[in-house]
């Protein structure tokens, strides 16, 4: 009970500088991306959340994942003035862009696949009380990290309904810290959609230079 106290607190900390780092597309939020999974895994597992446990497992591949397009770039990036190409800072070499028209549908559809998927499984092969909510979070979870990994800006729209959905489902399940932190995710996954989008015309303003 204690532990599970103190990995919550551990978690919410964690998630807080993960949130800070993503709301500036700061590639250290992948080193907060490795640890939180650590931690949440064994607070889910013990609160019956089955698909959110499986999930962290995929969320330390995508942040590996993640970290190394954002430093080293899949998509080649766009044109930087000689004071951007010296510049050392903490940001990444991958652009922000709109996801293309075919890949989100793609996306969409692969996220209601999984969610059907993923109840099934949850309703009919597991203990939990939560089915519907915990298969949608964890859906929606899956093709919003790879958004996030190739730094779509659409993948903050995604986040509001995971955090949402997720703020209700954790108060619900008696992980309040969590309850709070994704609450906040809700309000900040908005702002953050805004400030990506800002930077996004920076950086075409600048490439266009």
């Amino acid at each position: 009970m204690i532990m599970d106290k103190i990995l919550e607190i551990l978690g919410f900390t964690v998630g807080l500088l993960y949130l800070w780092w993503e709301y500036h597309a700061d590639r250290k939020l992948w080193y907060a991306s490795m640890v939180m999974p650590a931690i949440s895994m064994w607070i889910y597992f013990s609160k019956g959340i089955y698909a959110d446990f499986a999930i962290n497992i995929y969320y330390l591949v995508i942040a590996v994942y993640g970290y190394i397009v954002w430093t080293r770039g899949h998509r080649k990036a766009a044109k930087q003035t000689p004071a951007q190409n010296d510049d050392d800072s903490d940001k990444s070499k991958l652009p922000i862009t709109n996801i293309p028209p075919r890949m989100l549908w793609g996306s969409i559809a692969v996220f209601l696949l999984l969610w059907c998927g993923l109840y099934l499984i949850l309703n009919y092969l597991t203990d939990s009380t939560v089915p519907i909510p915990d298969a949608f979070t964890t859906a929606l979870s899956i093709v919003g990290m790879w958004m996030l990994a190739r730094k779509y800006l659409q993948q903050w729209l995604a986040w509001i309904l995971v955090d949402a959905v997720c703020a209700c489902l954790y108060w619900y399940k008696g992980i309040p810290l969590y309850g709070v932190l994704y609450a906040l995710y809700t309000v900040i996954a908005f702002f953050g959609y805004r400030k990506w989008r800002r930077l996004m015309h920076e950086e075409n303003s600048a490439s266009s230079c």
